[in-house]
């Protein structure tokens, strides 16, 4: 049963990534500006649940579903390196190093502001 969760989870989750993505313009400069966005969308999304099942430890199953699954699905560290890696390989090596830091750094600042906000709503 508990894989059904990450299954369908995940499913929304790749499903609002490609959402995302269609919202978001491709950079005619070759930036991966959608692959970006769905990380740092995910990673505040992210941060948020940390919190939320900090202060519910009991719903395993909903943990499953959303971190697993939504969270999982959503992001994508394939699709950030195979975009890196192109980049890399077209000579692009200033942008792909101003990818790279820019996805690390908004990531991880966005995980810490979902928890920050978290734990502020979830008090």
């Amino acid at each position: 049963m508990h894989v059904l969760y990450v299954f369908v989870g995940g499913g929304l989750g790749a499903l609002c990534r490609y959402a995302l993505s269609l919202m978001i313009s491709p950079s005619s400069k070759g930036f991966p500006y959608q692959t970006l966005a769905a990380n740092i969308v995910s990673s505040l999304i992210l941060g948020f649940l940390i919190s939320y099942f900090l202060f519910k430890s009991d719903h395993y199953n909903s943990r499953l579903f959303w971190v697993v699954g939504f969270c999982g699905g959503f992001s994508t560290f394939s699709t950030f390196s195979a975009e890196t890696f192109q980049l890399i390989e077209s000579g692009s090596y200033g942008l792909s190093l101003l990818y790279v830091l820019m996805s690390v750094v908004s990531c991880v600042l966005a995980i810490g502001a979902g928890i920050y906000m978290g734990s502020q709503i979830l008090k």
